[in-house]
Formats: structure tokens, sequence, C-alpha cells
């Protein structure tokens, strides 16, 4: 494991087929150094305590994923095993390029796009998953943002999440921005 995969050693124990870890293991080695160094907010608004400050967009996206595996629990989600492992992969990636590919001092608002761009263009092929599995991920990335979708100009530039694994995807980020909810990653994440 590398610096950068070691950030997410326990999230990707979470997913279970070997293929798409190895694939994230890529994925991750390839977002910019800045995203391991940054807070998940750039003006300190729109995040909790613990995704502030240096490390914090790291901190954010393993929040997410905490999240999510623990809504996983609940039966009417009902996902499939490789629908919990990429949506696992989205969320580690979804903010990626927050940031931009070359950093920005504030957040990008079409980093969502621009990081979907760079997974399918580095990973559409691959020796791991296939394309419609690399798609379907860039397609989760593409939606995180739910209803915020509107750049400074009003114009639409963003998809809103439409699907259940969509919705389920941008639940997740967002409760791992809510400002009234912190995380304790002391806590090891329970494999029932």
């Amino acid at each position: 494991m590398t610096e950068k995969t070691d950030k997410f050693k326990e999230e990707l124990e979470l997913i279970k087929n070997e293929n798409i870890r190895k694939f994230v293991e890529q994925a991750i080695e390839i977002l910019p150094d800045y995203f391991f160094l940054i807070g998940a907010s750039s003006s300190q608004k729109y995040h909790p305590a613990y995704a502030l400050g240096d490390g914090g967009l790291t901190r954010h996206s393993k929040a997410a994923v905490r999240i999510a595996y623990e809504m996983f629990r609940l039966e009417w989600w009902n996902f499939e095993v490789y629908q919990k492992d990429l949506i696992i992969t989205a969320l580690i990636l979804h903010d990626g390029w927050k940031s931009g590919i070359i950093q920005q001092r504030y957040t990008v608002f079409e980093h969502p796009v621009i990081a979907a761009k760079m997974i399918e263009e580095n990973f559409g092929k691959n020796d791991f998953i296939d394309n419609s599995q690399v798609l379907f991920i860039c397609d989760l990335i593409k939606t995180h943002m739910g209803a915020w979708t509107r750049n400074k100009q009003g114009e639409e530039v963003l998809e809103k999440p439409v699907t259940k694994i969509q919705k389920f995807v941008h639940l997740a980020d967002y409760l791992a921005s809510r400002k009234c909810l912190e995380m304790n990653f002391d806590v090891e994440l329970s494999k029932e």
C-alpha cells in the first residue's frame, strides 16, 4: 500500500470484490496531492469541524463512506454487494478534484464533472473492472451534489440525482457535510 491508499485502508477493506478494490487503489493514486492536504470547505462554512483544516477533505470522504456503510444495514436500501462496492468507490473519489485539476483557492463548482471525467479518461479501459462499471461510478460522482446544481450565474451545470443509488450517494455526502453531525474516527467499523 502506498501513502495515498493507506489513508483509505479501512474503507478499502469494506470493498468485497478484489477487482473493484484494485481499481479504487489505482484511482486513489491519481488523486491530486492537494486532496490529502486541504479542508473539505475552502470557506469553512459548509462542513463540520472534523472536515476542516489539514486533511479535512480526506476525512470528509472517509466520513461519507462510513455513513453509507451504516446505512447499508437498513433493509429498505437492499443493494447488491457489487453495488455497495461501487458506492464506496464513488464516495472515496467524489471530491477528488474539488479544487480543480490545477488547485484553485476555492472549491470549483463543477468538481463532480471534473472528477468523473478524470476517472473515465484514466480508467475507461483498465485491467480490473469493465467500462460499464467505470461509467456507473462516474455517474454517481457527477450527481453527488443533489439539488445544488446551479453555479453562481444561475446556470444548471450539474446533474441532479434521479435513481435510488444516486440519491443514496448524495445522502451520504450530504450527511458527511452537516455541521450538526460529528464523526468519531476512533471507533472501528463493525463489519457484521
